[in-house]
């Protein structure tokens, strides 16, 4: 059977997409069908590729954090991020994919909440970032996909480290492939980010006689992949790490110049580890002398095909076990609709109930208004009658005063009536949206607070498997202890052996002296 495996993008940078766009093209081609979900920056790759895909609210940590403040995180990124899981959770609900592959953390707490196994893609891990804030969010979403997940794919150029998550499978460096562009060889490419501009160090080298591809120019029109381009050029000028990963690939020299700490962080660690075909230029001066002498070329095969193969592999393998478990997977019941806090619940006729209910309130209330003005109309009449004394003129008076009246209290009633009618209706409205924020938020709740059980139970095991590793540490310290004092008890045993084996000797040798005295003494 063709597996159907949902590949999800995050939406800040295009570099997400076409890592994930590089995957699920192996995918593919190893017999898989693929859906694309993501949104954002990405996007225009995804067309020109020639896909379509869902796009789930966006959401931008980057602009609000980096280029803003926590206060406009919470009142913009938050509200959006319970909007964009609850997207997801609808989305993989309709489309029920045999798999989600993903680098974005909300995909992944809502493959979470609706059972769908998950593969992660990710490089972005704690020990990138100094920031205290952004660290601990690296933290949380790295040790939860890394507890969740499947399996956790983390592309790197730079060798193992002891500051790689533990766990996790490292693959080369991804990067998508296209076919070869007809404009041949060039001097160099200029790779902005979604959040660096690179014009005026383009334009400097331009100036300098070299011929430039500016990516980032109004003249350039996005490909469905940059790859070619830098393969046929003698060095590419980068912030990014998808063009990192690009022009490691590609064979090609890269220098490095940052713009976001992400970015930066990537250049401490290219610089740390000395990473052949690569060099970080900290300022525009900086670029122009690198590329005048560039690096080696570096040289890494293409990581997709190696997260393609493993995933397809590991759902062929679990595919006779899953087979015969429960809609929840193997030994977990399946989760009914009703049962969820975000399914969707017949409030339409709740809210047609409480409006019939307000307006027959209503309804009520102006036929007792206009009985109990009826009520008065024939009192008066009947003292009319009564009080012959009162002129004739002025009992119809009376009763004409009072059937106006009635008639105003009947219309102010049906006012009434139909000002319930309309603030019925604007209750239900905001009973409906309500109740479809109650539900997002509730989904999403769920989701995180899933998201932080494998958080909790990641980190719970990480300790514990440090502590049987300190545990044996001092098992074999101890052991070797009583080695040692073994070996010195033996060593004074021998030692006390030898001393009363030669004060044997001496006590037999006395004894013979003797022996021999007391005959000649004789």
């Amino acid at each position: 059977m063709t597996p159907e495996i949902a590949v999800a993008h995050y939406p800040e940078g295009a570099g997400h997409a076409t890592r994930m766009l590089a995957v699920a093209k192996a995918l593919e081609r190893g017999g898989a069908t693929v859906r694309l979900a993501g949104g954002g920056a990405g996007t225009v790759f995804v067309e020109r590729n020639g896909y379509e895909e869902y796009e789930p609210t966006p959401v931008d940590y980057i602009d609000t954090y980096q280029g803003g403040s926590l206060r406009q995180v919470f009142a913009e990124s938050v509200p959006k991020t319970a909007s964009r899981v609850t997207d997801y959770i609808a989305w993989l609900r309709e489309t029920e994919p045999d798999a989600l592959l993903t680098d974005d953390m909300f995909a992944a707490m809502a493959a979470l909440r609706t059972d769908v196994p998950l593969y992660v893609l990710k490089h972005d891990v704690p020990a990138l970032y100094d920031d205290r804030v952004e660290r601990a969010g690296a933290t949380f979403h790295t040790v939860f996909q890394h507890a969740a997940a499947r399996d956790f794919f983390y592309p790197t150029v730079w060798p193992l480290s002891a500051s790689d998550p533990e766990g996790v499978t490292r693959v080369p460096p991804v990067a998508l492939d296209g076919d070869a562009h007809e404009r041949g060889s060039h001097d160099v490419v200029v790779v902005p980010s979604h959040y660096s501009e690179l014009d005026r160090i383009a334009d400097v080298l331009e100036r300098q006689g070299l011929d430039v591809v500016d990516v980032g120019s109004d003249e350039w029109d996005a490909v469905p992949s940059l790859l070619p381009y830098i393969r046929q050029a003698d060095v590419v000028v980068c912030s990014g790490y998808s063009t990192v990963m690009d022009a490691a690939v590609a064979g090609t020299p890269c220098v490095v110049h940052p713009a976001t700490d992400e970015q930066a962080a990537v250049g401490d660690w290219i610089e740390r580890f000395d990473v052949d075909g690569f060099t970080v230029a900290e300022e525009p001066l900086d670029v122009v002398e690198a590329v005048a002498s560039p690096p080696d070329a570096p040289a890494f095969e293409n990581g997709a095909a190696v997260i393609a193969d493993a995933v397809l592999d590991d759902l062929a393998e679990r595919a006779p076990d899953e087979a015969t478990a429960g809609p929840g997977g193997p030994g977990e019941p399946g989760e009914s609709d009703a049962a969820r806090p975000d399914a969707a619940g017949d409030d339409g006729g709740a809210t047609a109930a409480a409006t019939g209910r307000i307006a027959a309130t209503a309804r009520g209330a102006a036929d007792r208004a206009v009985a109990a003005t009826a009520a008065v109309g024939t009192a008066l009449r009947a003292s009319v009658l009564r009080g012959r004394r009162y002129a004739a003129a002025a009992g119809r008076t009376i009763a004409s005063g009072a059937t106006a009246l009635a008639r105003r209290i009947a219309a102010a009633c049906r006012r009434v009536l139909a000002a319930a009618g309309s603030a019925a209706a604007a209750v239900a409205g905001r009973i409906r949206a309500t109740g479809a924020g109650c539900r997002r938020y509730a989904a999403a709740t769920a989701a995180v607070s899933a998201a932080v059980v494998a958080f909790t139970r990641g980190t719970v095991r990480a300790r514990a498997r440090r502590t049987r590793r300190g545990l044996a540490g001092g098992a074999s310290a101890v052991a070797s202890a009583v080695g040692r004092c073994a070996g010195g008890v033996a060593t004074a045993a021998r030692a006390g052996a030898d001393g009363a084996t030669s004060l044997a000797d001496r006590a037999a040798s006395l004894g013979a002296g003797l022996k021999r005295a007391v005959p000649s003494s004789e």
